[in-house]
């Protein structure tokens, strides 16, 4: 970690202040998020009895372990969407189920790409989720990020959260903060590319520096829930940092230059 010292002569204390905030991942205030053991799972799923909730997780759980072989086939996966798809509509509010789904999307896609493509050597296999064929499944996945995020949120700020609520969100938020930052580079590389990178059509009407200040938010809200790589990702993207980054780079080398003369 570096530290900006407010001694540095170039630097008011407060200038200091705000980029030691902008610039250490550890100054997150996700310290700022109550957790409560004693807090409901999931309190905004009042529609569901608890006992249905227990049964849920044991069918969510039974679902997903299908897939964690080494190597799942495609009917797996199809099956698992299918299960999933019939769990969501029986238990539409239940926030889980929107983030596996999305998962098992992402599977699938990887899984289909690499059996029609297997001499491919894109960049990341994730380069996949912006193909023309693979357009309305990866729009799914964010509908499916978004759901599970507006699902689990609390509905007060300062309200608390259960463990696994806080889980959930720390991941939905950095899951789709990653995708959005993929979308961005891919956008500022199209030029360099083969065939066409579409993902989904709302997101395409927007700059790639809209995207990435998107998936700063979401890389934020990823670390501010606990989740320590968004952490780092949120001051990696964060627009002002890069700016102040950029202030203080440039400062440094002309006094290292004007030490010189």
């Amino acid at each position: 970690m570096t530290t900006i010292s407010p001694a540095q002569p170039s630097l008011t204390s407060n200038d200091a202040a705000v980029l030691q905030a902008l610039f250490d991942a550890e100054s997150s205030p996700s310290s700022g998020i109550a957790i409560e053991e004693t807090s409901p799972s999931w309190p905004n799923t009042v529609d569901i009895c608890q006992a249905d909730l227990e049964s849920l997780k044991i069918r969510e759980v039974d679902i997903i372990r299908k897939l964690q072989g080494e190597n799942p086939s495609q009917e797996d996966v199809k099956f698992a969407l299918n299960s999933l798809n019939t769990l969501i509509n029986e238990y539409p509010t239940y926030p889980p189920a929107y983030t596996n789904r999305a998962q098992t999307t992402r599977l699938l896609i990887d899984l289909k790409y690499k059996e029609s493509h297997p001499q491919s050597q894109a960049e990341s296999p994730d380069d996949a989720l912006f193909t023309p064929d693979s357009e309305s499944s990866s729009s799914q996945i964010f509908t499916d990020l978004g759901q599970a995020i507006t699902l689990a949120t609390p509905v007060s700020p300062a309200d608390p959260l259960s463990s696994v609520q806080a889980r959930l969100l720390a991941d939905a938020h950095t899951h789709r903060g990653y995708l959005l930052l993929k979308t961005a580079r891919l956008k500022k590389n199209a030029a360099l590319l083969s065939g066409d990178i579409v993902g989904p059509e709302r997101l395409r009407r927007l700059s790639a520096d809209e995207l990435e200040e998107m998936a700063s938010r979401d890389f934020f809200l990823g670390g501010r829930f606990g989740n320590k790589v968004a952490q780092q990702l949120a001051v990696q993207t964060n627009p002002y940092a890069k700016m102040c980054g950029a202030i203080v780079k440039e400062a440094m080398r002309k006094e290292v230059e004007g030490g010189q003369d």
